[in-house]
């Protein structure tokens, strides 16, 4: 099944510039970015080798189109191109709610919700959540989140920073936050690459795949991310935990057992994942 990311944010929060950075950084998958409109995304020039009045050809296999208020043939669209996308990007728009466009697209045949990132400007957030016109409109995108990426945390002091860490988590409860910077909307985004730890996650016997990803997916482990195979009785299952969101699928051909993990250092314990699950110790 094609996975599907659904990227939200109030306006200015950042999403232009992650997108961007997506595809200068795809690392050879050919991703597909849906916008509501070309204008409310520009794409840099400097990526563009085509475009027409609904899709923009990117360098990498790369494309970008727009899908105006008919989401659902957009995609539809998608799956009839004879290169097909190995991933989806959708950018919501700064009012929209991204929760409701993962719930249509869950619908559809062919695709599963892979993630709801959520960009927030930490100079801003606070303020824009207690503002009477749009504070519910706040409230609900970060609610909506799997993975809440906290940007531009260069423009606020390191001591706001941890208490608007928690703030943040007190709003968007069920999922798991990034920090980052993004020096005046420039053109790369710099995640604080040494706050974060990986392991892998090894088996030594059949498992059940769900009770895997639902544990790491749980609350007090909070992980970012988990992704990769698990051995069952039936054979290797795909695992894929974006904040508190898990989902079990096939796994393909030809892969080997092994599970990644990423945490922000900060309130992370990934030394106690095996012991936690009953799994051998991985590396």
């Amino acid at each position: 099944m094609l996975p599907v990311t659904v990227i939200g944010g109030y306006l200015g929060a950042g999403k232009t510039t992650l997108v961007n950075h997506l595809l200068r950084n795809a690392d050879g998958l050919k991703l597909a970015v849906l916008v509501n409109e070309f204008g409310a995304l520009p794409i840099d020039e400097d990526l563009i080798e085509a475009q027409d009045d609904t899709m923009i050809s990117i360098a990498g296999g790369c494309i970008c189109c727009s899908y105006g208020n008919d989401l659902i043939q957009a995609m539809m669209d998608l799956s009839k191109l004879d290169q097909k996308p190995d991933h989806i990007l959708i950018e919501s728009s700064g009012v929209a709610m991204p929760g409701a466009i993962a719930s249509s697209v869950s619908i559809m045949d062919g695709l599963h919700i892979d993630g709801v990132i959520v960009l927030a400007d930490a100079e801003t957030i606070k303020s824009q959540a207690g503002n009477a016109y749009i504070g519910d409109t706040i409230d609900r995108q970060l609610s909506d989140a799997d993975l809440v990426m906290l940007n531009k945390c260069d423009l606020i002091a390191e001591g706001q920073l941890n208490d608007l860490h928690s703030w943040v988590g007190g709003k968007a409860p069920n999922a798991a936050i990034v920090r980052a910077s993004d020096v005046a909307q420039s053109q790369d985004i710099h995640p604080h690459a040494d706050a974060f730890e990986t392991k892998v996650i090894t088996f030594d016997h059949p498992c059940d795949a769900q009770a895997v990803a639902e544990r790491l997916a749980g609350a007090d482990l909070n992980l970012i991310r988990a992704k990769g195979f698990v051995p069952t009785a039936d054979g290797l299952r795909a695992i894929h935990v974006v904040g508190r969101r898990w989902a079990v699928s096939d796994a393909p051909t030809g892969v080997k057992s092994g599970v990644v993990v990423i945490a922000e250092k900060q309130g992370a314990n990934l030394s106690a994942l095996p012991d936690c699950l009953g799994l051998s110790a991985g590396s």
